[in-house]
Order: C-alpha cells, then sequence, then structure tokens
C-alpha cells in the first residue's frame, strides 16, 4: 500500500463530497422554501415547479464553481511544478 499519495487521494475524496453537498444543498432549500410558502400563506401546489427548477439552476450553478476552482487549483500546482522557465506559444522570453 501507497501512503505518499494518501493525503492527496484524500483531498479528492474531499472535493467529491464537497460537489455532492453542492448538487443537493441548494435544492433542498428551494423545495423548504416552496413548503414554507405552501404552509404558512396558502399558496398553490404549483409553487413547487418553480422552485424546483430555481433549486436545480443554483446547483448546477454552485457545481461549476467547484469544478472551476478544482481546475484553477490543479492549474497552479501544474504551473508551480513546471517553474517559470517554460516557454509558451505567446511567452517568447
Amino acid at each position: 500500500m501507497n501512503l505518499g499519495n494518501l493525503p492527496k487521494q484524500f483531498g479528492q475524496f474531499v472535493i467529491v463530497g464537497q460537489l455532492g453537498l453542492s448538487l443537493i444543498t441548494p435544492l433542498l432549500l428551494c423545495l423548504f422554501g416552496s413548503y414554507y410558502l405552501v404552509s404558512k400563506f396558502s399558496f398553490g401546489g404549483w409553487i413547487y415547479i418553480p422552485g424546483f427548477i430555481l433549486g436545480l439552476g443554483a446547483s448546477i450553478m454552485t457545481a461549476w464553481k467547484v469544478y472551476l476552482s478544482v481546475v484553477n487549483k490543479e492549474r497552479r500546482e501544474k504551473k508551480a511544478v513546471r517553474g517559470s522557465k517554460e516557454v509558451s506559444f505567446s511567452k517568447h522570453h
């Protein structure tokens, strides 16, 4: 068993858990808000449809933000490993 990769694997496991929570939490909050509107203010059951759509949109946006942060972190790590002496297409110094 290689314990050298254990911190990296644990970090990836945490990111997957965070992504799962990021997907479910906004949806549940919007559905709870819809339930609150129905029970306290006597809205019709139709209010669950916009609540679900808004929750789904918020879930997608949150998951997208998590994805972008992971990609940017990996990009920074790769850049730090390669160093500043690498010459790319647009950098000719």
